[in-house]
């Protein structure tokens, strides 16, 4: 993963059309690396769902069709069946919290071995382009005049990019501005088929100790959302 991003701020950073941190250097020998990147610290935390978008949908139409010819090397490992593991040894924790709703319920429970199916149709729910991977509030800064950055480049890869959309809805946005973070990116199409395998990477990353009750209950209801959605 941090070799790839080496490989990024070497090769894609420079003409990747969309605001990432300056790097001073970017260095891999051996499987070690070293990356020196612009400080954004004082920028604020994630974006404006509208924002951050439109950012995305400008990454994606820039390298549509195009980014696999650029770079062959972005295609990663498939580790679908790990995933469909973690998944299964999960849920059954997850499915006894008593804020599920019973839709969400369902599809978590619809979901067990069937994670590589959803998967695979997250992968043909659109056209390849370069995606980011990880576009969570997290991983996007805003400088005070307004202008977003992508950080963390690690997950990158070639794929539909709805799926960045899908992800960036599930682990982010409330479901009262998914309608429009949706209009800002260009449409929902191909949504319905992405968003299956990205709630399975919410209900991973549910927080269930009791400290971080108010997270766990706004990744469920952004959870329920999908849910919703791809019903």
């Amino acid at each position: 993963m941090f070799v790839r991003e080496v490989r990024f701020y070497r090769e894609i950073a420079p003409t990747v059309g969309v605001r990432v941190p300056a790097c001073g250097r970017a260095e891999e020998q051996d499987g070690s690396t070293l990356l020196e990147l612009e400080d954004l610290s004082s920028w604020r935390l994630g974006a404006d769902p509208v924002d951050a978008a439109q950012t995305l949908a400008q990454l994606h139409l820039r390298w549509e069709g195009t980014a696999l010819g650029e770079w062959p090397w972005l295609p990663k490992v498939d580790v679908s069946h790990l995933v469909e593991r973690l998944y299964a040894q999960a849920w059954p924790s997850v499915c006894r919290r008593f804020e599920l709703t019973p839709r969400l319920r369902e599809m978590g429970d619809g979901l067990v071995g069937q994670v590589s199916a959803a998967e695979q149709r997250a992968e043909a729910s659109g056209p390849h382009t370069l995606v980011h991977g990880d576009p969570a509030a997290r991983n996007i800064r805003t400088s005070p005049t307004g202008e977003v950055a992508l950080l963390d480049w690690e997950d990158l890869g070639a794929g539909p990019g709805v799926c960045d959309l899908a992800w960036f809805l599930v682990s982010s946005v409330r479901p009262a501005d998914w309608n429009r973070t949706i209009a800002a990116y260009g449409g929902a199409e191909g949504l319905a088929e992405a968003l299956p395998a990205a709630m399975v990477q919410g209900v991973l990353s549910i927080p269930l100790d009791e400290e971080k009750s108010s997270a766990a209950r706004q990744r469920i209801e952004r959870l329920d959302e999908g849910a919703r959605r791809t019903r």
